[in-house]
């Protein structure tokens, strides 16, 4: 059986990630916007690379299937990555990059790929296409 997987609106999506930019310290003080942020992004880049070979993982709000190749469906799946609810915000949001937070030890990642950059930044989106700049 599939469960639907419930979708946040655009406009609270992005709310929540103007507020990650101005004012972050607010957002990790509230778990529940926190939550909505991380969320929304995990949600955006499943828009933006669909399939099912790599899981991204920011605990403990969410994981997403992503990126076309071999589907995974059952027990650990063979590419990871994983990462804290705000390095996953920075990259998503353009204020950090994936490659020196990987080679910095902040993403965990393992599999074939896993090498996310090319679908970051995922947010601002772009009004004519709705797609990431």
């Amino acid at each position: 059986m599939r469960v639907a997987i419930r979708s946040i609106p655009q406009a609270d999506g992005e709310r929540s990630l103007t507020r990650w930019i101005s004012d972050r310290d607010a957002v990790l003080t509230h778990p529940e916007e926190l939550a909505l942020a991380v969320r929304f992004g995990l949600q955006l880049l499943r828009e933006k690379a669909p399939g099912k070979s790599v899981e991204v993982r920011v605990p403990p709000f969410g994981a997403v299937q992503v990126v076309e190749g071999p589907q995974h469906t059952r027990g650990t799946p063979p590419a990871v990555v994983e990462m804290s609810p705000e390095v996953w915000l920075d990259l998503i949001t353009g204020i950090g990059d994936f490659s020196s937070s990987l080679t910095g030890g902040k993403i965990l990642a393992s599999g074939l790929r896993t090498d996310l950059q090319g679908f970051l930044p995922l947010w601002p989106l772009s009004s004519s296409r709705g797609e990431a700049q």
